[in-house]
């Protein structure tokens, strides 16, 4: 793999801004605290979609398993329960990861 070609898919994204020094081959490169900065903000972004994807897929579930035991609401009422816990267990994971840097 040749260095020029190295990194070219964050080249062409990050293009139009002003997060890049150094250059090598002609093409400049985002500094590693950019690099880290970004890579850190596109994973906590994405905590409150995994909240509400915990919670909806546990609260499906309970649906389904209601509607096939006829068992209503306690099945619902179970799910709903365990997508809220599994959401809010990876925010605590993100909060372990904060505090280790």
């Amino acid at each position: 793999m040749d260095l020029c070609y190295h990194g070219r898919v964050y080249l062409d994204l990050f293009r139009s801004l002003d997060l890049t020094v150094g250059s090598i081959c002609g093409r400049r490169y985002m500094k590693r605290e950019t690099r880290r900065a970004i890579r850190e903000l596109s994973y906590y972004s994405s905590l409150g979609l995994a909240l509400a994807l915990a919670i909806f897929i546990g609260l499906g579930m309970g649906v389904f398993l209601d509607a096939h035991f006829g068992t209503s609401p306690w099945m619902t009422l179970s799910g709903l329960f365990l997508g809220i816990v599994a959401g809010y267990r990876n925010i605590g994971r993100a909060i372990k990861k904060i505090r280790k840097l």
